[in-house]
């Protein structure tokens, strides 16, 4: 009977060879997927781990867009196409200006679907990539599996020249640290399945923590109410329809009576919320949330503190 050949250890444990796989191209199909399945099931302890260092770059990004500056996302392969897939399913999400979140990808739109040789091998072209956009007070988050991709090291080092705050998200807790990140974010997903398909558990751990930070960044600047999307607005039927049921969500009323409001607000889901909820006109409605900076549960503390 033969054996599998000794694992051998490589420089990043994504590359390793995953000791509870390796008779997977003997296993039946059920028992692949329970393999694999039982692998995924570590990403989210991983992910939860980090949620210190997440919230670090929460908080930094939310400055960041209050101050007027943008969000960038610098990536290479599966890491790059995820962020590419986070920073347009925002717009829209939550109504967010397109410019606010901006995705860098290691060769182009091209590498979005076919793979673009050595595109991730040069720190200059990352460099010269965030050189063209990235100004001071912005925030820019780097995600590499390995976490050592030349491109999107050298995006952060100039990033942090620029005078922009820095994160990295990497899935290689053996990744010699770096200057020019100020919050490293190593989420220990261990070997793959498949030795070095990062495409699976440090894809799965990278997609859980862009999601959890551009959400939790959107919450932060008062893009939701509880947990509704109240940031878009009625510019066509569907979005109509789609506002009407978070204000009947939200308040309880009549689908008349909230599509009598979104009238009087002009399609604004927001003011129309503020005006059901303090029971107030559009106009004092949206004074209340431009005073609150867009956070409805700030503007109806306001209105009602007033009546008070």
């Amino acid at each position: 009977m033969t054996h599998p050949p000794e694992v051998v250890q490589v420089e990043s444990p994504t590359e390793r060879r995953n000791p509870n796989t390796t008779d997977i191209d003997r296993m039946s199909t059920a028992d692949i997927l329970a393999a694999i399945n039982s692998e995924d099931h570590h990403v989210p302890g991983a992910v939860r781990q980090v949620l210190p260092e997440l919230g670090a770059a929460v908080d930094a990004a939310t400055d960041s867009l209050r101050a007027g500056h943008r969000v960038h996302y610098v990536g290479a392969g599966t890491s790059g196409r995820l962020a590419v897939l986070d920073a347009a399913e925002l717009v829209p999400t939550y109504n967010v200006p397109d410019d606010w979140f901006v995705a860098h990808h290691a060769g182009g739109q091209k590498a979005l679907r076919t793979a673009v040789e050595n595109a991730e091998d040069k720190a200059e072209d990352g460099a010269a990539e965030v050189r063209e956009s990235v100004k001071d007070g912005d925030f820019v988050l780097g995600l590499t599996a390995s976490g050592r991709t030349p491109y999107v090291i050298g995006a952060l080092q100039e990033a942090k020249r620029l005078g922009a705050t820095t994160a990295l998200v990497s899935c290689n807790p053996e990744a010699p640290e770096f200057d020019g990140v100020d919050v490293l974010i190593t989420v220990d997903t261990g070997p793959e399945a498949i030795a070095g398909s990062t495409r699976m558990k440090a894809g799965t751990a990278q997609k859980l923590v862009l999601t959890a930070f551009s959400t939790a960044t959107m919450i932060k600047l008062g893009r939701t109410y509880s947990n509704l999307m109240v940031s878009m607005r009625a510019t066509n039927a569907k979005l109509r329809g789609r506002t009407i049921r978070i204000l009947r969500e939200a308040t309880g009323l009549s689908e008349q009576e909230c599509g009598d409001a979104l009238t009087r607000a002009d399609g604004d889901l927001k003011v129309a919320l503020v005006q059901l909820l303090a029971d107030v006109d559009s106009a004092s409605a949206a004074v209340a949330l431009d005073d609150a900076d867009g956070h409805v549960r700030a503007a109806l503390d306001a209105v009602r503190a007033r009546a008070s």
